[in-house]
């Protein structure tokens, strides 16, 4: 997993007008969970900016007033209308403790279905996975080569490595779907 280094400042002052008052000086207050005590703090818009609008997947080093810990984010509250970030929670993970994040799926290879004219789609862009957070992939590659037209990948027959899937196993990440010209040359191959 990639790493991304991030620095904050203990919040002293807690509650609806300190975070308001914070947001105006454009910075986010923050909750650190999961260590001997939650940790409030803040950090800059401009610095959170490269991780929260990013497909990919973080462990952040986090630097709250000199302590330094791991982290990954756990929960993020958007402006109903603004979209600003309103609250970040970040949760702290050590190497005997198994997470829970989300893990960009990507495709690979040329599906037979699309060589006989269907059109590949991927139905679930992110699968739920939980394990050590050393053992994480940044991405989950999903071979498509021997799907045929109108078959599909269930989550139940993707696998990885020291992690367990948390998704339905019946819900489909990708399919091949038959387009109108693939369903014409099958009839009139079929006459």
């Amino acid at each position: 997993m990639k790493t991304f280094e991030l620095k904050g400042e203990v919040r002293t002052d807690l509650g609806k007008k300190a975070s308001k008052a914070e947001r105006v000086t454009d910075k986010v207050p923050c909750v650190l969970y999961g260590g001997t005590s939650n940790v409030h703090f803040t950090c800059t818009n401009g610095d959170l900016r490269k991780l929260i609008y990013s497909p990919e997947v973080f462990i952040v080093n986090l630097n709250v007033t000199g302590k330094a810990c791991k982290a990954i984010i756990k929960a993020i509250q958007f402006h109903p209308v603004t979209d600003k970030i309103l609250h970040i929670d970040f949760l702290e993970v050590s190497e005997n403790k198994p997470v829970v994040v989300e893990i960009p799926v990507k495709l690979g290879g040329l599906a037979e279905g699309v060589k006989a004219g269907g059109k590949l789609a991927l139905e679930m862009r992110k699968l739920r996975v939980k394990g050590i957070y050393t053992n994480i992939p940044e991405t989950i590659n999903i071979d498509v080569t021997n799907l045929g037209l109108g078959k599909s990948i269930q989550v139940g027959k993707v696998s990885v490595d020291n992690l367990e899937i948390l998704n339905a196993k019946n819900a489909v990440v990708a399919q091949v779907k038959l387009t109108r010209a693939a369903r014409g040359a099958a009839a009139a191959a079929a006459k």
